[in-house]
């Protein structure tokens, strides 16, 4: 097994952070290698934004990030901008809807083929390539990389004519049974971004890692004084908004999109509250978001003189305003509450309908993995790992213990991240 030349860099993950730190080396003039474990790179872009790839916000508040010191640390004072000329860079052109960046053309492969096309002169990709040792040389000041690859091309599907997916599938098949043979790289510095499955390769580097947990998913709840109710608002949509309320304070609301499900609450604004939510808090949902409740309850109070008393119609009280699954179960949960069906009454319990969270559910579906390389491991801005740690070795991207609310924020963490440490990497 003899060592090929040494590169100045390796990128250890072939995904959005990953393909911004290599372009980021290669442009600062450094030699370049991406190791990638799946059949190609850039693949997880694929599926971000629902297949349209949000790409960034229009305003990336460091606020909206776990920890929004090092967010604003290493993203900097203007985000925004060094985005911009960075998606420009790629020849990428970009929209706006309601503040989030999308492709002009809407599409994720149009992101994922910008990065290709900018990427493969620029650096060395190694697909299909398993990162199996590593060893810093102090006298050579590099590390030496053993890398375990297919012995030869895999095999092609025949004479079936295959689509994207199902060519996919067939070499990921063929890449778990092909033999083996393991490859030597020496690399002066190392980046490690591959993504929110970190733990192997952290533990290949003798670095503290944080179990990672799925988050930006649907919450577990149920309702606390209707509890059968969500098999009957089962797909289901509303314009709300969330609020979390421990221990009787509420600490976090956001409006948006409520999607119904046997299980609890989905949506977007959903995604936002599985970052903060515990097993025992409560959910508020208010289902008249644009209202406050004194002027929800004058309009109850001139509707019951038009359409009759809530007390004596029950669900039929609320056609013409809810749904009518939503609108039983606010008349279930108005009669079990011991608050009455006023006006005054019912509009507070629309505004504060309450449901007791469990946790987080469908986690298969999580967009993000909260956990990682924790940042007292980390010099900041740089994202360089402590040299006590480990010399010559980044991270960046979802590899490390950071994830931020839906809306394009945490891939524009992998891209800036990635930059930065890519920059670093080359100059170091």
């Amino acid at each position: 097994m003899g060592r090929e030349r040494p590169y100045d860099v390796a990128v250890v993950g072939g995904g959005a952070s990953g393909l911004a730190a290599a372009l980021s080396a290669a442009r600062s003039g450094a030699s370049v290698l991406v190791i990638e474990r799946d059949v190609e790179a850039g693949l997880p872009i694929l599926a971000t934004g629902n297949g349209r790839c949000n790409l960034s916000n229009a305003r990336l508040d460091p606020e909206r990030y776990r920890h929004p010191e090092v967010a604003r640390a290493v993203m900097g004072e203007r985000p925004e901008e060094e985005l911009s000329a960075f998606f420009d860079s790629l020849g990428l052109l970009t929209c706006e809807e309601d503040g989030r960046l999308y492709p002009y053309s809407r599409r994720a492969d149009s992101v994922r083929d910008a990065l290709l096309m900018s990427a493969a002169p620029a650096a060395d990709l190694a697909c299909c390539a398993d990162l199996r040792r590593a060893a810093f040389d102090p006298p050579a000041g590099a590390w030496d990389l053993v890398l375990a690859e297919p012995a030869g091309p895999l095999p092609r599907p025949g004479r079936r004519a295959l689509d994207f997916r199902g060519m996919l599938r067939h070499r990921r098949r063929e890449l778990a049974r092909a033999p083996r043979r393991e490859r030597a790289v020496r690399a002066r510095r190392v980046v490690i971004a591959c993504g929110g499955s970190s733990s192997a390769t952290a533990s290949l580097f003798g670095l503290p890692h944080i179990d990672e947990t799925p988050v930006l998913c649907p919450v577990a709840c149920v309702p606390e004084l209707d509890a059968g109710a969500l098999e009957q608002l089962d797909g289901l949509r509303v314009e709300g908004s969330l609020a979390l309320v421990r221990g009787g304070r509420p600490i976090w609301s956001e409006p948006g999109e409520v999607l119904f499900r046997p299980f609890g609450l989905s949506g977007i604004v959903a995604f936002d509250l599985s970052r903060r939510v515990r097993a025992g808090d409560t959910v508020e949902l208010d289902l008249f978001p644009a209202l406050g409740e004194h002027a929800l309850a004058e309009l109850f109070e001139a509707r019951s003189h038009v359409v009759g008393s809530p007390e004596r119609m029950g669900a039929a009280w609320f056609t013409g305003l809810l749904a009518g699954a939503l609108g039983a179960h606010v008349a279930a949960a108005a009669e079990r509450s011991g608050d009455g069906c006023a006006p005054a009454a019912l509009a507070h319990l629309c505004k504060h309908l309450p449901f007791l969270a469990r946790g987080t559910a469908d986690e298969r579906s999580a967009q993000v993995s909260r956990g990682g390389i924790p940042f007292d491991a980390v010099d900041l801005p740089r994202l360089g790992i402590r040299a006590d740690l480990a010399p010559g070795l980044l991270a960046c991207g979802e590899a490390l213990d950071m994830d931020a609310d839906c809306g394009g924020f945490n891939l524009a963490w992998a891209w800036l991240s990635g930059l930065r440490a890519g920059a670093e990497a080359a100059g170091a």
